[in-house]
């Protein structure tokens, strides 16, 4: 695998809807970063087992993600609850992780020359993506304040939906998240915990600012 030098790399590890995804565009736009929402990657592939459930087979994947754009992973499809809950489940077969995974580290450590590194999030990051990675952090809230973000972005959607059965489906990824046999999610001992529940978005953004700064400013 090729790796660029001297870039900066940043993990970050979340529940859902925990406002992880805010945090890391902000942070990839304000450094140069290059981000990749590697969460939206299983979804993308629970996406196609619930569209092309007759040709669904490791191959299918194979040939789906060899050819694969970040660009893809900006459907709007991929935020529905059902393509969220199937991902969740897709994310524990093993073959799956696999491919995903030399996905990913391309862009961890090989992304575009105008980008000065790359910030990627989603549940395994820290410890199993990018290990080496100069910040780490993890985001969390508490989970009805994760639910109401999320059917709050579902609504805007036009989607119909309830506030419970958000709040259920959340539920059912964090014991699906945090009980998987492989790559489970977990704060790691030197992620830095930021919870986001009674914070907006820029205070959460001016928190992380301030400890990379701290850092790379020395």
């Amino acid at each position: 695998m090729i790796k660029r030098k001297n870039i900066l790399k940043i993990a970050i590890d979340s529940p859902a809807a925990a406002g992880a995804g805010t945090l890391a565009k902000a942070i990839s736009k304000h450094y140069n970063l290059f981000y990749l929402d590697t969460g939206k990657i299983y979804r993308m592939i629970a996406y196609l087992k619930l569209r092309y459930p007759k040709k669904f087979n490791q191959k299918f994947i194979k040939s789906k993600i060899k050819f694969l754009k970040v660009k893809d992973l900006n459907k709007k499809a991929l935020l529905s609850d059902d393509v969220g809950t199937e991902a969740s489940i897709i994310s524990k077969v093993k073959l799956t992780r696999k491919l995903v995974h030399s996905f990913q580290l391309k862009f961890a450590y090989n992304p575009p020359k105008k980008y000065n590194g790359s910030c990627l999030d989603g549940r395994d990051i820290t410890y199993n993506i990018v290990p080496d990675a100069e910040f780490k952090f993890f985001i969390t809230a508490s989970v009805k304040t994760r639910a109401l973000r999320r059917y709050k972005e579902l609504k805007s959607l036009k989607k119909i939906v309830s506030y419970q059965e958000v709040l259920k489906s959340i539920k059912k990824r964090d014991k699906n998240d945090y009980n998987r046999r492989i790559s489970p999610l977990k704060k790691t001992k030197d992620s830095v915990l930021i919870n986001t529940t009674n914070l907006s978005k820029r205070a959460c953004f001016l928190k992380i600012k301030k400890i990379i700064d701290r850092k790379i400013n020395i």
